[in-house]
């Protein structure tokens, strides 16, 4: 089973909120499942979003959710769907770079960042996501703070979002742990 099958395998399976499925339309049709996650840190790959939005939700299926107290369908829609602000972002570019073994230059491709709707990170995602599927506060609350400290914004209300919604912290800790441990050797653009 590829990336993509694997994501929808488990969004079908555990999301049966309304407007789930027009969600998951619209996703088909964007590039989500062939972006890259980023342009050359983590999943810098074709298909790199979706890896790393499984990577995400592993990390916070195997250390973060506690049964009786999380919601499965919560944390498959922040785990999964934290980033879809990355869908329709990225483009393929080319820069020349200088061969070190013959000192010419050289075309080589990479990601570089098209951002016809710049709305910010997570509260973009949270925009697209509501667009067709309502979120309740604590999800939108997790997707939107998901970049902890990375975030240009956070001021308060980061420490006020993760001290009130527990799943807030789950995401924002999957996140950095599939970025910077589990993704290291993902970042080459025409890597498979």
């Amino acid at each position: 089973m590829g990336y993509k099958e694997e994501f929808i395998s488990i969004f079908q399976e555990n999301v049966t909120r309304q407007g789930s499925k027009e969600l998951l339309d619209w996703m088909l049709k964007t590039d989500f499942f062939t972006a890259p996650a980023s342009t050359k840190y983590h999943c810098a790959c074709p298909e790199g979003l979706v890896m790393h939005s499984l990577s995400v939700f592993d990390v916070m299926m195997e250390k973060h959710f506690e049964e009786g107290i999380d919601n499965l369908e919560s944390f498959t829609i922040c785990a999964l769907l934290h980033d879809l602000c990355k869908a329709q972002f990225y483009k393929v570019s080319t820069r020349n770079v200088k061969n070190p073994d013959t000192g010419k230059w050289d075309s080589v491709p990479y990601y570089a960042i098209e951002d016809a709707f710049p709305y910010g990170h997570g509260e973009k995602s949270v925009f697209l996501i509501e667009r067709f599927m309502r979120l309740k506060t604590a999800e939108a609350m997790a997707i939107r703070w998901h970049m902890g400290g990375f975030d240009d914004s956070n001021g308060y209300s980061v420490s006020s979002a993760y001290e009130k919604y527990p799943i807030a912290v789950k995401l924002h800790l999957a996140d950095l742990e599939s970025t910077y441990l589990r993704e290291k050797n993902t970042s080459v653009v025409n890597k498979k």
